[in-house]
């Protein structure tokens, strides 16, 4: 008996002392997690004020006058307040100046070079309603990930810039974005200039 024991003892230290052994690979720790998020079914309310435009924006989220120091008087910011991020809205009468505004946006986009993967733009056309645009999706880790320019190319222009209230994270904000950006794309179909 006492024999059979120790033949049972020695035979599970010889298994746990070649354990270690049969491991090839290196123990990799799991890969950071991030919470699932629940988009709500889209549904849109119209945007029409004493503004010189008009449009329609997510339903949930708010449409406020900009404060910043620098806003101009019809400046707007749509805050999505359940994803923290805010999409800028700065509207400029055009005047001749045209060129000047369009160079002024291709600037700020490319500020994000710096930290971008790639930057791609997208021509938007509505001839019925008079609404050229391009829209700029930077990817990688810019502060701005989606922006865009809207104009009548004689009297309107408005700018968009899309920025979260915290670190850029490609990884756990990609579905936001994505999500977000089909709203600035239906932001511009949209856009009725007045």
């Amino acid at each position: 008996m006492l024999r059979h024991s120790r033949i049972i003892i020695y035979s599970l230290l010889l298994v746990f002392a070649c354990l270690p052994l049969s491991c090839k690979d290196k123990a990799m720790p799991k890969p950071r997690g991030y919470f699932r998020i629940d988009f709500p079914e889209k549904k849109y309310e119209t945007w029409n004020h004493n503004y010189p435009f008009s449009f329609e924006y997510l339903k949930g989220a708010q449409v406020v006058k900009d404060k910043s120091r620098l806003a101009e008087e019809y400046w707007l910011n749509v805050e999505y307040l359940n994803y923290n991020a805010t999409l800028h809205l700065s509207y400029k009468e055009v005047n001749e100046n045209l060129e000047k505004y369009l160079e002024d946006s291709h600037s700020l986009v490319y500020k994000h070079a710096i930290k971008a993967d790639a930057i791609d733009g997208t021509n938007y056309v509505d001839m019925q309603r008079n609404v050229y645009g391009l829209v700029y999706r930077i990817q990688g880790n810019a502060a701005s990930s989606v922006q865009f320019i809207a104009t009548d190319s004689l009297k309107h222009f408005l700018r968009g810039s899309l920025y979260f209230n915290n670190h850029p994270n490609p990884d756990s904000l990609a579905p936001v974005i994505q999500y977000i950006d089909k709203d600035i794309v239906h932001l511009m179909e949209s856009l009725k200039w007045k």
